[in-house]
């Protein structure tokens, strides 16, 4: 799989997206939204704010495949599983950078997310940090995990005396950012310190969110309608690399193993095993950035909608809390292996990702030319963005009432009979999220601890607001908390989880473990 994608011919890369209309022969047999503005094509069906939720709709309308014209670019959008089964082929496609991601390189660079195919960086990156999210590595972040998430136990316990209702995204990012910070980097933001969110967080959202307005103006009318835009992007960027570059300083100031073998340190001072190259500095700064924005952004939103769906449905969170108090028993600070056998509270994480994966995109070119479904002839390079969101909502593999909130969808049989790549929230192959593994500890660690101290009240006014910025995340989401009797509180016995098999636990690659 390395060796693929060392090899693979890879096109040149795009400046923000490159069109779809050239690799793709007979485009004119993919459908098309109506009523297209001449000139503008699509642009008036986007919706800036919230293209993904916009395109969702279309591809309601539309079918598993169709396409989309922005002014002079178009391309091709894939939501039915048998096309995305088929797109995950890495022997056919390989990842494409486009769209948003492009828009991230001014930051991010060569690093994992947002490298081209065809940059050696990512390979070496890659097998430097493997190791990191080893089972071994992962053990050893967890007594972190703990004592970040009792820095957000003691914050909500002050809120609930006091009767006022938790901001849950706000401190979900809290958590996730001082989480990937202390164990990547041994760095401590004092984010539960701070009346505001941490410099960085109004930076990356920055960030993110002017990468997402990118993608729907062609280059000329981005320059016209988004100067101020640009002007405040170029100061977030500045100050993201100025927190990175402070962070590397003082790390090396302490000199070899200060991090006591965290990831920067891998980054800092471990050769590749087999060539004994090391990451350059400036990769250095971009892998950073890397880790920092993703390891946090969405983790923190997959956590926020868990608490959504948790506080709407109390027979949910009365299964997953006495699967909580079964599991752990008394103990205040469950071990790394018991976080594991949290099943059903994994199910309750997984089906939140499969309503709304906080990743919501991802693309694939082809690597040679070849023909997508038997019928949509594509050229080398030719790519096609999955939307996951309406992947997750495949009535052919989650039945006829996709929408519905049911994380026994994920029980070990359910999983078994489901054709493969259906549930993609961490994309797919070789360049697949490879802290995979650290975000599911970490959230599934996260929601266990919280139900077996509160109980979840929500505003019953409110209605789920997805707010996009390249990534999703509930918008407004605020919960009232009531504290439970004792840790040791039971729900009644009708509600206790059913036993699962121990196969549903088996352990995954911490790295390639996509679920292909």
């Amino acid at each position: 799989m390395a060796e693929t994608m060392r090899t693979a011919p890879d096109p040149t890369p795009p400046k923000g997206f490159r069109s779809a209309e050239r690799g793709w022969p007979e485009l004119h047999r993919i459908p098309h939204p109506p009523h297209r503005v001449p000139g503008a094509g699509d642009v008036l069906g986007l919706g800036l704010r919230t293209p993904v939720q916009h395109t969702m709709r279309d591809a309601r309308r539309l079918g598993p495949i169709f396409r989309r014209r922005i002014f002079n670019k178009e391309f091709v959008l894939v939501s039915g599983a048998g096309l995305t089964a088929e797109l995950a082929d890495e022997s056919r496609f390989a990842k494409h950078v486009g769209l948003g991601v492009a828009n991230l390189r001014p930051i991010a660079g060569d690093g994992l997310f947002t490298a081209y195919n065809h940059e050696p960086n990512w390979q070496l990156a890659h097998d430097v940090l493997a190791p990191g999210f080893s089972r071994e590595a992962m053990a050893g972040y967890h007594p972190m995990m703990l004592a970040v998430t009792a820095q957000l136990l003691d914050r909500w316990d002050g809120e609930q005396a006091a009767g006022r209702a938790v901001d849950v995204p706000g401190d979900m990012t809290k958590l996730t950012l001082e989480t990937i910070a202390r164990t990547g980097f041994s760095h401590d933001f004092g984010s539960f310190e701070r009346p505001r969110p941490h410099p960085f967080v109004t930076a990356m959202v920055g960030s993110l969110t002017y990468a997402q307005r990118l993608n729907a103006l062609p280059g000329p009318l981005a320059s016209l309608l988004l100067r101020g835009a640009t002007r405040r992007n170029d100061a977030d960027t500045a100050l993201l690399n100025r927190t990175v570059d402070e962070v590397v300083r003082a790390r090396r100031a302490a000199g070899t193993g200060a991090g006591t073998g965290d990831l920067l340190d891998r980054m800092l001072d471990t050769a590749h095993p087999e060539t004994g190259e090391r990451l350059a500095p400036d990769n250095v700064r971009r892998q950073v950035i890397t880790f920092l924005i993703a390891g946090h952004e969405t983790t923190s939103g997959a956590l926020s909608f868990a608490l959504h769906y948790l506080s709407r449905h109390p027979e949910v969170a009365a299964r997953a809390r006495a699967e909580v108090d079964r599991v752990w028993g008394d103990t205040d600070r469950p071990g790394y292996d018991q976080v594991a056998r949290l099943r059903y509270v994994r199910r309750v994480l997984d089906e939140a990702l499969r309503l709304w994966p906080t990743a919501p995109a991802y693309a694939r070119e082809a690597r040679q030319d070849t023909v997508l479904d038997g019928v949509h002839p594509m050229r080398r390079g030719a790519w096609a963005m999955i939307l996951i969101p309406m992947l997750h909502r495949d009535p052919g593999v989650w039945g006829a009432d996709p929408e519905r909130f049911d994380p026994d969808r994920f029980d070990a049989q359910a999983v078994r009979s489901r054709p493969p790549h259906a549930f993609k929230p961490f994309g797919t192959g070789a360049r697949a999220c490879i802290g995979r593994q650290f975000a599911l500890h970490e959230a599934t660690l996260v929601l266990g601890l919280l139900l077996r101290r509160y109980d979840l009240r929500p505003d019953p006014a409110y209605r789920l607001r997805v707010t996009e910025r390249l990534t999703l995340m509930p918008q407004g989401l605020r919960l009232h908390l009531e504290r439970r009797s004792g840790t040791t509180a039971r729900t009644p016995e009708a509600t206790a989880p059913r036993a699962e098999p121990e196969e549903a636990a088996a352990p995954r690659c911490p790295v390639h473990g996509t679920g292909d």
